[in-house]
């Protein structure tokens, strides 16, 4: 089948973008006298920290003209700056993944790495990469909320692709 690994990227985003919904639904759960303690804020910050590094690889992939800002903003977490920014994320993802093809992800390209180095990567490891990132940090996350006093978000892939079978 003709460009059946960029598809299955485009389903493994859509199930991100569901996941990442439930992550901040699940930030709303926690009480709102909670909202300025560590856990809290720690929980908003790695969502901004998830969202800068897909800025940032949209940014080296040449999608976006404009350098982003840093990798993590733990002094001033703030739920519906990181939110909006990643809605508009979401649709410059969209348009990139949209516009692929598998030989598009086999292309090797070249970026400056935060410590000055010069690398090399195909298109389809860090796509890969970026998946595996962000499922880590929803995790970690998914800790903060509960001891935050909240309800952590069911982000499992499998939840999200399982199909009921009758009885």
């Amino acid at each position: 089948m003709a460009d059946e690994l960029i598809a299955r990227f485009r389903r493994w985003f859509e199930y991100e973008r569901d996941a990442h919904a439930k992550v901040f639904a699940s930030l709303d759960t926690v009480p709102a006298d909670r909202r300025s303690g560590p856990e809290y804020r720690k929980a908003v910050a790695l969502l901004g920290h998830v969202v800068a590094a897909r800025e940032v690889w949209l940014w080296r992939l040449g999608v976006l003209a404009t350098p982003p800002g840093p990798l993590f903003l733990d002094d001033d977490p703030d739920l519906p700056r990181t939110a909006a920014a990643w809605e508009k994320l979401q649709a410059a993802w969209a348009a990139y993944l949209a516009g692929l093809t598998d030989a598009d992800l086999a292309r090797v390209f070249e970026y400056q790495s935060f410590d000055a180095g010069r690398f090399r990567n195909r298109v389809e490891d860090i796509l890969a990469t970026l998946f595996g990132h962000s499922s880590y940090h929803r995790g970690q996350i998914a800790v903060l909320v509960r001891a935050a006093g909240g309800t952590p978000a069911v982000t499992d892939l499998v939840y999200w692709c399982r199909e009921p079978v009758g009885r």
